[in-house]
């Protein structure tokens, strides 16, 4: 079986920080994988530079054994990578429908939304209830189940989750 994504010798710098160091690990289908640190150690750093936010100093990143780093962003999140980013960042002055739309931008048109939002309204009743309401004025937690339905909508074969609990009450975090 081959990996779904290989980090092999991670190296990530701002100027003279070494923010991340020699990290390798491999995550498989099916396979939820953490990572686990103190604050400052890296966790973000790594998971921004898999979506192509932040350039390696050294190392390389593969998924599905094709090499990642040479690609922009967007072609990342095409590819079949999502990330949830630490605090949310939904964007204002559009709903929580537009928002979610967002999510879905790079599979391209044709695709059937109704049937998508109903999959995420499904996992979220409450963004259903706000599906037309500034996605600015929810709740911490409700922005941060928004930035999970978007991400969900990309139908990733890769999600990353940074601080996913971030604002959520604890029973709906179990």
């Amino acid at each position: 079986m081959s990996a779904l994504l290989t980090v092999e010798n991670l190296n990530v710098s701002y100027g003279a920080i070494k923010a991340v160091q020699d990290v390798n690990f491999v995550v498989n289908n099916n396979e939820i994988v953490s990572l686990i640190g103190a604050n400052g150690a890296g966790k973000t750093t790594i998971l921004r530079t898999i979506s192509g936010l932040e350039k390696p100093t050294k190392g390389r990143i593969l998924f599905e054994n094709q090499n990642i780093l040479t690609m922009n962003s967007e072609r990342i999140v095409s590819s079949g990578v999502a990330q949830v980013p630490e605090g949310r960042r939904v964007f204002s002055g559009m709903t929580v429908q537009e928002n979610l739309q967002l999510g879905a931008f790079t599979r391209g048109k044709g695709i059937n939304l109704k049937d998508e939002y109903a999959l995420i309204y499904d996992q979220f009743p409450i963004l259903k209830e706000r599906r037309n309401q500034d996605a600015a004025t929810l709740s911490g937690g409700e922005q941060q189940m928004l930035a999970m339905g978007r991400a969900l909508m990309a139908k990733p074969k890769l999600l990353l989750l940074d601080e996913p609990s971030m604002g959520l009450a604890p029973l709906f975090i179990e």
